[in-house]
């Protein structure tokens, strides 16, 4: 969530939600317009906050509804209590809203943007590394994904902070909290952690690669744009 530059900061997930202020930001990451922001409160009364933070919290379920998340048995005041369980199916289900975006920049079929995806990667790794999909193995000790990384952005890797001779699970871990931290200091909203690069979870893994071709892919529109006016 913090990737994805909400604010203010989360630092506890249960207790930082409550007001349903962080979700309604996911929400407009996720599907921008998708929120009334006149119905939100966004400011809360002394005497009736709690009154109000639930108000927020309904609407925020509400709009899960809407865009079809799977909220049975989840109210706005599971939200407002900080319900681990039932914030966490809230959460988890934006996070997919969020990935489903991205790949619908890529392909409108999933299958597709895979592919789409693992050829971008690997082009824009050229000889410099490949990998066969995103259930590779090679992929666990986080140096292939540090090497993409430096071709989009040749200055933001320290190859001095990488242990290219990674086999342990700790050293492993410290690259890959390295390159997440790296993607997400060049503009990568990545949300998936350095234990789902360690134990090769293809599925995150995937959005980590989904997410870099995606600022890629930005960047050089925006750079196309820029060259466009300057013509």
């Amino acid at each position: 969530m913090n990737s994805m530059g909400v604010s203010p900061y989360v630092h506890y997930i249960y207790n930082d939600l409550t007001d349903g202020l962080i979700v309604f930001q996911l929400y407009d990451i996720c599907k921008p317009g998708v929120v009334d922001w006149n119905k939100v409160h966004k400011k809360f009364n002394k005497l009736k906050a709690n009154f109000e933070k639930i108000e927020n919290c309904n609407y925020a379920c509400q709009l899960g509804n809407k865009l079809e998340f799977s909220l049975v048995g989840v109210g706005g005041k599971d939200i407002h209590d900080g319900n681990q369980t039932l914030t966490l199916a809230l959460v988890w289900q934006l996070m997919r809203a969020y990935t489903i975006s991205i790949l619908s920049g890529v392909s409108t079929d999933s299958k597709n943007a895979e592919k789409a995806i693992l050829a971008w990667a690997n082009e824009r790794l050229g000889k410099d590394a490949h990998f066969n999909g995103f259930g590779d193995s090679n992929l666990s000790d986080g140096i292939i994904l540090i090497k993409l990384i430096e071709k989009l952005k040749p200055s933001g890797v320290d190859w001095k902070l990488v242990n290219q001779a990674a086999h342990t699970e700790e050293e492993k871990l410290a690259n890959a909290r390295y390159a997440i931290g790296i993607a997400r200091k060049m503009g990568a909203k990545v949300y998936a952690l350095p234990e789902d690069i360690v134990e090769v979870k293809q599925k995150m893994v995937m959005t980590i690669f989904a997410c870099l071709m995606a600022r890629d892919t930005s960047t050089t529109n925006g750079q196309k744009l820029t060259e466009s006016h300057q013509a």
